[in-house]
């Protein structure tokens, strides 16, 4: 107890310069956490994917359709519980400012892929019955203050006109990283549209989706769902879930890689502001240290010192920190929108945020730490004239 009272006077003894590290901490470690926050929500799909859902895409693009007559034989490989499909939708709600993620699916196979989503079945019943019904996650709906009922009209963009849906239920995710920003709306419904509009493009699909019995059993089904369309006029590439995610990940990995880089320049850069404040603290103190040896205090006890200041000052910065990088993150939600579905800080990210902080604290002691043990006596008693 009286070390530690020692040390918070030590601390606070020069208000002014701890203050400014205190804040300079602070900022730092907020920073360092919605950094790592930002690139945890870029890999949030990767991490609420399923071992158990396989992606079939087209070989040579996503942007190359397959044809809706792969769903029978897709269920007859060997490996296949489950077989649904999605066409990526693209429409505009009011303004491209507004945008989120929309598929046209198949209802009730689809759904039954994903139980993630949790629908009131009386809400999942009336979708299924409206084929111009849609469903929405909670984030969504909240976004925009939707309600069961409401209309919501859609420009399109790659299937054009203005399409107009019934709000039939709002999902949520069962864990914090499901996703709660998509729109799903009936395939059937768009692909009736397309048949007396557009006849070449109507009976395709965007991508199958894959219930397996095993995920041990993932590359063995791929292969066989490949082998079997090779050499078709629509050959296939079978993934994971997580692997089709990375996929569009893999797209942004400069900028992930750049702001992990920038998220630890900011550490280092407080690690050097933190290393010249107990420096100077040191230099100013090489009368007491002397005298603290001079009366048979080991060096050791003035390496404690030392150090204890170091870390209290990092440890109360990096408390702050954590604590203020709560309401900055929920503020970066509300403005990011559905940019990114999940946005939480993990208890990875505010782990290492308070290591970061004791990190920067004993790094910053160690060499004044170092000189103060070492110290001659006459010397620094000298000092003090």
């Amino acid at each position: 107890m009286f070390l530690f009272k020692l040390l918070l006077k030590n601390a606070f003894r020069h208000k002014l310069r701890t203050g400014l590290t205190l804040v300079g901490l602070v900022v730092a470690i907020c920073a360092f956490g919605l950094l790592r926050t930002i690139v945890d929500a870029w890999y949030a799909g990767v991490e609420g994917s399923s071992s158990t859902r396989l992606v079939v895409r087209s070989n040579i693009s996503l942007t190359f359709p397959l044809p809706l007559n792969y769903a029978p034989r897709l269920r007859a490989v060997e490996g296949v519980q489950q077989v649904s499909w999605a066409n990526w939708f693209g429409g505009v709600y009011i303004t491209e400012r507004n945008f989120f993620p929309q598929f046209a699916v198949d209802p009730v196979s689809y759904l039954a892929l994903y139980p993630e989503y949790r629908i009131p079945d009386e809400q999942k019943l009336a979708f299924f019955r409206d084929r111009q019904g849609a469903v929405v996650g909670r984030k969504l709906a909240d976004k925009f203050g939707w309600k069961i009922g409401d209309q919501i009209p859609l420009r399109g963009t790659i299937f054009p006109g203005t399409w107009t849906f019934t709000l039939r239920g709002i999902w949520d995710g069962a864990e914090a990283k499901t996703d709660e920003s998509q729109l799903l709306m009936h395939w059937g419904y768009i692909n009736e549209a397309l048949r007396q509009r557009y006849k070449g493009r109507s009976d395709q699909v965007g991508v199958y989706i894959v219930g397996i019995d095993e995920p041990n059993n993932a590359a063995a089904v791929g292969q066989r769902v490949d082998k079997m369309f090779a050499n078709s006029l629509a050959e296939t590439m079978t993934e994971t879930e997580a692997a089709f995610q990375l996929s569009f990940v893999s797209m942004s990995e400069a900028i992930l890689v750049a702001v992990q880089a920038v998220s630890l320049i900011i550490v280092v850069i407080i690690m050097a502001v933190m290393a010249n404040t107990m420096t100077m603290t040191a230099r100013e103190r090489l009368a007491e240290y002397a005298t603290l040896k001079a009366l048979g205090f080991s060096p050791g006890f003035v390496v404690r010192l030392l150090f204890g200041e170091s870390l209290l000052i990092a440890a109360l910065g990096g408390v702050a920190g954590l604590l203020l990088t709560w309401p900055l993150a929920g503020a970066f939600r509300s403005a990011a929108g559905t940019l990114f579905p999940v946005f939480q800080v993990s208890g990875l990210t505010m782990a290492l945020q308070l290591l970061a902080a004791l990190g920067v604290g004993a790094v910053a002691a160690a060499w004044p730490a170092w000189r103060m043990s070492r110290i001659d006596i006459v010397a620094g008693l000298r000092h003090v004239g």
